[in-house]
């Protein structure tokens, strides 16, 4: 996927068929030494989110990559989950 910064807490994502979709960014998070983002689709009324890895591409410049593992997907979940507890809590 690549994607375009819209505004701060705006991103289009184009997918591999080159439809391009808006998501909110709810939280960029650190887990590993790793960088994540969790995104929420605008155009849909769903309240499920997606958590995708930041990386470098070959230019140095920040590109969003699918998590392929269960177990990496488990464990950034888990601290987004425990980050909104946290702040539901305050």
């Amino acid at each position: 996927m690549s994607d375009e910064i819209v505004s701060e807490n705006i991103i289009v994502l184009t997918d591999e068929d080159g439809d391009e979709h808006e998501f909110e960014v709810l939280e960029v998070l650190e887990v590993d030494q790793k960088t994540y983002a969790v995104l929420q689709p605008t155009d849909t009324k769903d309240d499920e989110a997606i958590i995708l890895r930041v990386e470098k591409d070959e230019n140095g410049e920040d590109v969003l990559v699918n998590i392929e593992s269960d177990e990496e997907w488990d464990k950034v979940a888990e601290m987004y989950d425990t980050l909104l507890f946290e702040e539901m809590d305050q």
